[in-house]
Parts: C-alpha cells; sequence; structure tokens
C-alpha cells in the first residue's frame, strides 16, 4: 500500500484487511505523512510494524516536503505551510527516522525474478507513472526493468503489463482520487503456478472518524488555505487539485485575489457536476488511452526472461 497521507482511520482498516489476507511480505511504498491529520500516529503504527512484522517501507516525496525542515527554513510560503505544520506535528526526531526511509525497496523471487518498489519511479519521487503513460516513457521510469514494479504516488490505481513487466499501482490507502470512489485502495501481488498476477483492492473505513480527526487536529485553522483543496479533493475522491491548477477560476485567480481568496472563491462554485467529470476524464485521459486495468497477469513465457536473473 502507498500514500496514506495522515488518515489513520484508512491506515488501521486497510491494514487490518492486509493481515487477514496473509502475504509474505507487506511494503508501504511512500507518503505515509502530511496532507492528512494524523501523520505521528500513521508514522508510530507504521514503525512499529517495521519492527514486528517486517512490514518494508519507502520514502516518498510528501516525507521529502516534511523533512527538509530539519534545516530551519529562512521563510514558509503559504503553499507549503501544511508540511511545515506536519514537520511540527511529528518532530524533529520522527522526522529524522523518515528521511532514512530507503528510495526503493526491492526483493528477489528464485522463480518470478524481481519485484521492486519506489513510491513514484527511479527518475524521483515526484514523477509518477500512469495507466496512460507512454509506453517508452514508462519503460525508462523502471529501468532496469524488474518482473514487476510496484509505485503509487498518483493515487489513482491500475495494473499494466508493459514488455514483460507488470507495473502496478497501488493508489492510495489514505487518499484516493478516483473518479468519486472515496475507498481506500491497496495491490495484492501474487506469485502462483508460475505467474504474477496482480489486483487492486478497496476498503471501506469510518470517513466519518477520519473528519473528526480534521476538525479536532487544528490542521484547517493552522496548515494554510491549500489545505481547503486537499480536503476537498480527499471527501470527494475527484481530483481538485489538478482541476484548480488548470481551469480560469482557480491558480489563475491567485495574482488577483491572493492564494487564500482565491481557494475560497473556487470551492464556492465547486461541486462534482457533468464539467468537473468531462475536465477529471480528460486529466486521467480516459478516452484517448486504453482501458484502466484493476487486475492483471504476466503470462509464464513472460516471466522466463528473468529466471535467468
Amino acid at each position: 500500500m502507498s500514500d496514506i497521507h495522515g488518515n489513520w482511520p484508512a491506515l488501521e482498516t486497510t491494514a487490518a484487511h492486509i493481515e487477514a489476507w496473509r502475504p509474505d511480505y507487506v511494503i508501504v511504498n511512500g507518503d505515509i505523512v502530511n496532507r492528512g491529520p494524523k501523520s505521528l500516529a500513521c508514522w508510530e503504527f507504521v514503525k512499529n510494524k517495521q519492527v514486528q512484522d517486517g512490514w518494508l517501507v519507502t520514502r516518498g516525496n510528501h516525507e521529502d516536503y516534511v523533512t527538509q525542515y530539519l534545516q530551519p527554513p529562512d521563510e514558509i510560503d503559504d503553499f507549503n505551510q501544511i508540511s511545515y505544520w506536519t514537520f511540527q506535528q511529528v518532530g524533529e526526531a520522527v522526522a529524522a527516522e523518515l528521511a532514512a526511509l530507503p528510495i526503493e525497496v526491492t526483493l528477489e523471487h528464485p522463480q518470478g525474478g524481481q519485484v521492486r518498489a519506489i513510491h513514484a519511479a527511479l527518475l524521483g519521487t515526484r514523477y509518477g507513472i500512469w495507466h496512460h503513460s507512454p509506453d517508452d516513457e514508462a519503460r525508462r521510469q523502471i529501468a532496469p526493468a524488474p518482473a514487476v514494479f510496484c509505485t503509487g504516488h498518483v493515487h489513482f490505481p491500475f495494473v499494466r503489463p508493459l514488455d514483460n513487466t507488470l507495473i502496478v499501482n497501488a493508489g492510495s490507502a489514505g487518499s484516493v482520487c478516483d473518479l468519486g470512489d472515496t475507498r481506500a485502495t491497496y495491490a495484492q501481488v501474487t506469485w502462483h503456478h508460475g505467474r504474477w498476477s496482480a489486483e487492486i483492492v478497496r476498503v471501506s473505513y469510518d470517513i466519518k472518524q477520519a473528519i473528526q480527526d480534521y476538525i479536532q487536529s487544528g490542521i484547517f485553522e493552522e496548515a494554510g488555505p491549500v489545505i481547503q483543496l486537499i480536503y476537498k479533493e480527499w471527501l470527494t475522491g475527484w481530483p481538485v487539485l489538478p482541476l484548480w491548477g488548470r481551469v480560469p477560476n482557480g491558480y489563475q485567480q491567485v495574482e488577483k485575489l491572493g492564494l487564500e481568496k482565491a481557494i475560497e472563491a473556487f470551492l464556492a462554485d465547486f461541486t462534482v457536476d457533468e464539467t468537473v467529470k468531462r475536465l477529471a476524464s480528460n486529466f486521467y485521459q480516459l478516452d484517448s488511452s486504453p482501458g484502466r486495468l484493476l487486475k492483471g497477469e504476466l503470462e509464464p513465457a513472460d516471466v522466463q526472461n528473468y529466471h535467468t536473473h
């Protein structure tokens, strides 16, 4: 799983679902913290699982956003207030632990080859892979290609066979952005009968408790205006932040109104109507790219390429 983003009820429920499945390995693929109200609780839980149960953990871009404040900043702009707020919540000692997390985790299967997990792609923690990424671009992002490449970052789950690699994007356990479906997601990756397969799993969790966590945390009052966009995106499951950056009544109004007023005006008019759905479909390239898969597998012939590695 990946992209927990400080959502404790989602993490708790998703972890229970994973443990009931009883996998050999659990990988938490970055962005445990930030955006949500309970980053410290989420990290403490994951860290405990890392120590006691052998969970494997990578660092995402939001760990980087938070840990940059280990060096005191000269100033903090409005766009970065949420990351600084999270840094204050977790403290310097935890931030140092987050900074020490590895960028990637690699497992070797004796018959199935290599399974590699990285938060976004090998080009960096901010360069995500999409279901619609051109093949050549995706090849560069996963090179050298493993048998299974596990990723996250974009909050939009999918399974994509490419050449001899199964690309698996787990979506987001804590802040999924999937055309209105707000359930947590994670990916089950399985070696069975000589082939790799993967499936996206959706998990319902206590949204009402998560809302209370936001309200009680002080995040709305203390973390700057961008949290309002983040919260609306989490609450609706629609790509609010990307749309705000693209429509005329969004980011383009910041110079005229200032950031806070521009966000207030945008959200006052925001409804999930047909226009928003069309813009989201364009953003995800749902009409101009091959259909998104939520499960898939590599045929045994594809896997043979990895048996000698």
